[in-house]
C-alpha cells in the first residue's frame, strides 16, 4: 500500500467552507478540489456546486474532503471514514474481500471516471474504509 491511512471528511453542503477552516488553522496547502458539476458524474443543478472531492496537505498529513449528494444526509460523529491506496488490482480486491467479511459493501469494486478502480466497505466494527487503486 502507498502511504498512510487518509482521513476522508463527508459533509452536508459546507464541505469548501471546511477545508478552508482547517488550511487557516494546520497551515496546509488545498492541493484538489473538484465539484459535482465538473466531474463525469450526472448532477442535479442544486448540487453542482458541492464538493466531490478535495484535499488538503501539510509535509506528509493529507486530510479528504466531500460533500454528499443532495438528500444525503451526514451525521456527525459518523461522518469520517479511512481511505487506502493498493498498489495493484490483486491487493485491491483482497482489502475489499478482507475487511467486508462480516461487514458491508457499500459500494461494489468497480473501474472509475477518474481512472481508478475504487470499492467502499464497513467492516463488522462499523468502520468505513474507503480503497482506491489509482490506475494512471
Amino acid at each position: 500500500m502507498k502511504g498512510q491511512i487518509t482521513p476522508y471528511l463527508s459533509f452536508e453542503g459546507n464541505a469548501r467552507q471546511a477545508l478552508e477552516f482547517y488550511k487557516e488553522a494546520l497551515g496546509g496547502e488545498i492541493t484538489a478540489v473538484q465539484t459535482f458539476g465538473e466531474a463525469d458524474y450526472p448532477t442535479p443543478p442544486e448540487a453542482a456546486e458541492r464538493i466531490m472531492h478535495a484535499q488538503l496537505k501539510k509535509g506528509d498529513i493529507s486530510i479528504m474532503f466531500s460533500d454528499t449528494f443532495p438528500g444525503q444526509s451526514v451525521v456527525v460523529g459518523s461522518n469520517i471514514s479511512l481511505t487506502l491506496e493498493p498498489e495493484s488490482e490483486e491487493e485491491i480486491q483482497n482489502l475489499y474481500d478482507a475487511l467486508s467479511k462480516g461487514g458491508k459493501r457499500l459500494n461494489e469494486l468497480e473501474d472509475t471516471f477518474w481512472g481508478a478502480k475504487y470499492g467502499r466497505v464497513q467492516d463488522s466494527f462499523g468502520i468505513i474504509w474507503e480503497l482506491n487503486y489509482q490506475k494512471s
